[in-house]
């Protein structure tokens, strides 16, 4: 614990390290406040009352988690940074399909550019149909706090919704630039963060409870906690043999490195990425709310607790792993790098061999991180047949319990990049966080 403690005094005794901290800490502020600020022609009041009578949960609870209550609140960021992840995989899924796509990046930071540029003009089309989706529902089921006419009401929460979506992206890519962390994950960890403390009040203090089942149920989210960094963390190391090298008086190489191959390689992005996927049926028949077919549809698949839900996120999680790994971990550039540098893995040629021997490796070790993963995205569904209030169940492993452990320690990491750069000690002294090397 003291050594924690004297890494947090150094992280403020870095000059850079503090801004960027603080930077961020401010942009999630403004973020917090703007979740706050009601559309226009929404009665806040009269809204407030018809949500305190009415529930919240399902697959719109769960979004309202994501954009820490704007939904429900008829927000600015009702729609949250969602759609930017949604253009984003759209644009990843033509990458693997489509020429241009594939060129662009294969082009450097100039392709990277290019795609970024492109997935920002897909956001604003996906946010302005979500809008539309969104005003229609809110219609639906809050007409008496819409205080304008219905026409006026759609062109103005299209175009404030559209606008609060692109500013979030915004605040997401200046978080990542100048602050610290992955800023789009960041701000959805922001938003589920703000239902902590009532989702635990709200379960200790329900009726028939007592603190010994509370503690009990605190002790199981730990372990599902310390399984969930354990998997998260949990590499496979690859030898890998450097042959000796002359350059003038010195000789270089001629020793093992380990390459390691992370079990789950994909990071938190696969859930992030499933999550939105599963918004997409829900969003579809909110504009059809007197279609029998879409009401089936949006019942099956908003029931976030239901069997079709969790067995189409089951899926979909396993799917999404092995395809951001696919994009992530380039096996060909590891095996053409090793070989610029003289290494080699014992027993295995170089070249095409090695590119092989790395992808065998890692699709078998993706496979139980990819299952693990979707099982505790479904734990949620699990833990509440035992009588866990919704609001914690989400906490309970899931897609809230993925995205909490996953962001900290990618934030974590680069915090103590930060401190091992400039010589100072990191997190921890017998271990390591996620990515330090020893």
């Amino acid at each position: 614990m003291a050594s924690v403690a004297e890494s947090i005094r150094n992280v403020w005794k870095i000059h850079e390290l503090r801004q960027r901290i603080l930077y961020t800490l401010g942009l999630l502020l403004v973020y917090r406040i703007g979740s706050f600020i009601t559309l226009p022609g929404i009665d806040a009041r009269i809204l407030e009352a018809l949500n305190a009578g009415g529930g919240q949960g399902g697959l719109f609870g769960l979004f309202d988690m994501f954009v820490g209550g704007a939904f429900f609140r008829a927000g600015i960021f009702a729609l949250g940074i969602m759609p930017y992840i949604t253009a984003s995989i759209i644009i990843q899924l033509l990458g693997a399909v489509v020429p241009y796509f594939q060129k662009l990046q294969r082009e450097g930071e100039e392709g990277r550019r290019k795609i970024t540029q492109l997935t920002r003009y897909g956001t604003v089309g996906i946010t302005a149909l979500q809008s539309i989706g969104y005003a229609i529902n809110l219609q639906a089921t809050s007409a008496e706090a819409i205080v304008v006419g219905p026409v006026m009401f759609m062109i103005a929460s299209v175009i404030v919704l559209t606008a609060g979506t692109v500013f979030v992206m915004w605040l997401g890519e200046r978080i990542t630039e100048k602050g610290i962390g992955n800023g789009i994950s960041l701000l959805i960890m922001a938003g589920i963060i703000a239902f902590m403390p009532t989702s635990l009040f709200n379960e200790l203090s329900r009726d028939g409870s007592n603190i010994f089942i509370f503690l009990i149920e605190i002790g199981a989210l730990f372990l599902v906690t310390l399984f969930v960094v354990l998997v998260t963390q949990g590499t496979r190391r690859i030898p890998v043999q450097y042959a000796k090298r002359v350059v003038g008086r010195k000789v270089y190489g001629g020793s093992t490195q380990y390459l390691p191959l992370r079990v789950n390689a994909a990071g938190v992005m696969p859930i992030i990425f499933a999550q939105s996927i599963m918004f997409i049926p829900s969003t579809i028949a909110s504009f059809f709310p007197d279609s029998p077919f879409w009401l089936s549809v949006g019942t099956a698949t908003g029931d976030i607790f239901g069997f079709w839900y969790s067995a189409i996120f089951f899926v979909v999680c396993v799917f999404f792993t092995y395809f951001y790994t696919a994009i992530a971990v380039n096996p060909q550039e590891m095996a053409d790098t090793m070989k610029r540098q003289g290494g080699f893995v014992p027993g295995i040629r170089p070249g095409k061999q090695t590119s092989e021997f790395i992808d065998n490796i890692l699709t078998r070790i993706t496979l139980p991180g990819a299952l693990f993963i979707g099982f505790v995205a479904i734990l949620p569904a699990i833990v509440a047949q035992f009588g866990i209030q919704y609001g914690f169940a989400q906490f309970f492993g899931g897609t809230s319990l993925l995205i909490l452990v996953g962001v900290t320690l990618d934030t974590l990491q680069q915090v103590e990049s930060h401190l091992l750069m400039r010589h100072y000690d990191g997190f921890m002294k017998t271990g390591r966080v996620r990515g330090r090397r020893r």
